[in-house]
């Protein structure tokens, strides 16, 4: 899912002074605009997906980020982020998937995971199969929610992005960490009031936390982070 609340970035603020303020035309240009690099192979597959998610966003409330530097400063920013943190043919649960990020775009940059998505909204699920399926990828979606499927199914880590509190999260997987290796989640500046909250709640007593990266988001002046969660007593993942 994407941020909401986010403002649009303009490339005056990432410091390109000079750059036309219009919006890129193609995602090979919002790249060259924002200095964000990934492999030449899956730029079409992107783009593609961008076009897709769109189109059923006129519809389908899915995302905000609706033109290519959004995207590329946002969504893709963050999925490239969480992409180091995982190791090769983990299987990964995207959670409260929404318009598909950031399990679709890692499932193109990383076509070693093995990734799932999770969306209990059935018009959100059904458009996230059709796009897919015209991207032909291998991604498993499942129109329920996550904490449901964890209790037949296991994943080596869940990814999370704008579904939910600190506090939250670790509720909805109160007892589930059997079949949760670790947790991983995509937040904005607001984590460390959330991680404190969590903490006085007593939310903590049985987990570990700590933050996996932290990185500057294109065109703001704040940084993300990516929270890494998982029970005590297991090996860090």
């Amino acid at each position: 899912m994407d941020n909401l609340s986010d403002p649009t970035p303009t490339p005056e603020a990432h410091g390109n002074a000079g750059t036309p303020s219009s919006p890129s035309l193609t995602l090979a240009e919002a790249l060259q605009r924002w200095q964000v690099e990934v492999p030449a192979e899956a730029v079409g597959k992107l783009e593609r997906y961008c076009q897709l998610l769109w189109q059923h966003n006129e519809v389908l409330n899915l995302t905000r980020h609706t033109n290519f530097d959004l995207f590329v400063t946002r969504d893709l920013v963050d999925t490239l982020q969480l992409a180091q943190q995982l190791r090769q043919d983990e299987e990964i649960l995207d959670i409260g998937s929404g318009g598909g990020v950031p399990g679709i775009p890692l499932a193109i940059l990383r076509p070693d995971l093995r990734v799932s998505l999770a969306e209990s909204v059935g018009k959100k699920a059904k458009a996230l199969e059709e796009v897919v399926a015209e991207l032909q990828i291998p991604v498993t979606v499942f129109a329920d929610r996550a904490e449901k499927l964890l209790e037949d199914l296991r994943f080596d880590v869940g990814v999370a992005r704008a579904v939910g509190s600190v506090s939250k999260l670790i509720q909805w997987f109160r007892g589930n960490w059997v079949s949760l290796g670790r947790l991983l989640a995509i937040k904005g500046p607001k984590w460390v009031d959330e991680q404190a909250e969590a903490q006085a709640a007593g939310l903590l007593k049985n987990l570990q936390i700590k933050v996996a990266t932290q990185y500057a988001v294109p065109g703001q002046a704040w940084e993300s982070v990516i929270l890494k969660i998982w029970p005590k007593g297991n090996r860090e993942k």
